[in-house]
């Protein structure tokens, strides 16, 4: 398999994810103060929305790779 038919899957599979849950959310820690020893830091949870136009671009990017990209 070449590197053109895995990103073409790549591509597909983040696509499909991508329309499946619409979004994805994870925690990013903030050092807020730092006062000598004492270091005070907040942890906020950030949820980042995908919008359906990309997730539907990647796969329909990702068929026609798969289709035309292993050709010479």
């Amino acid at each position: 398999m070449n590197a053109a038919k895995m990103v073409a899957l790549a591509l597909i599979a983040a696509g499909v994810l991508a329309l499946v849950y619409g979004s994805f959310s994870f925690t990013k820690e903030t050092h807020q103060a730092k006062i000598g020893p004492i270091e005070l830091s907040v942890k906020e949870k950030q949820t980042v929305n995908v919008p359906v136009w990309a997730g539907v671009g990647a796969i329909v990017v990702g068929g026609l790779l798969l289709a035309f990209g292993g050709r010479k």
